[in-house]
């Protein structure tokens, strides 16, 4: 009985493995043909709030909406040399089971970068400890006021760097 359990402990250890691919650091993505872990909007619900600090080469801002109906709606702003650089609209959502992160972004005109019908998704992937990661970022709660993003960004060539946003909660 005992091996029967400890083989049964591996195949689920290797499933999960399995269901995800290391991107960066302190990122992943789903592997092809995975889907996603079961969560909840209340899972992340922490994150709602003013968040503030560093990223991208400037000051980053993202403020997150309480959760209602089974969605969080969030802002970013990118600022450097006191302009704004970029905004991104954001929703997180149930969806299937599981979250979804669904952005648009917009420059200092408001002019959207995606196509009309089109939007950028991060499939949530798994939590793993104060992580919840998604296909490609990972939210990484520090305390009560503190928060790591990780955001795994495609080079010119290919590659992929990871940018590190360190945020502080100011509400």
């Amino acid at each position: 009985m005992k091996t029967i359990y400890t083989l049964v402990l591996i195949v689920a250890f290797s499933l999960t493995v399995a269901a995800q691919v290391k991107n960066t650091e302190n990122t992943v993505k789903l592997a092809d043909g995975q889907t996603s872990a079961k969560a909840t909007i209340a899972d992340i619900s922490w994150l709602a709030g003013a968040w503030s600090g560093t990223g991208l080469g400037g000051i980053s801002e993202e403020v997150w909406s309480k959760a209602n109906n089974g969605v969080m709606v969030g802002t970013y702003r990118l600022i450097i040399d006191n302009k704004p650089i970029f905004y991104e609209m954001m929703w997180m959502m149930e969806r299937e089971g599981s979250l979804v992160l669904r952005l648009k972004h917009f420059s200092p005109e408001l002019v959207g970068w995606e196509e009309k019908d089109k939007t950028v998704d991060f499939k949530f992937v798994d939590r793993v400890g104060d992580r919840m990661r998604f296909s490609g970022l990972t939210f990484e709660k520090i305390g009560d006021k503190k928060l790591n993003i990780y955001l795994a960004l495609r080079q010119k060539d290919g590659t992929l760097k990871e940018e590190i946003f360190a945020m502080t909660k100011s509400n």
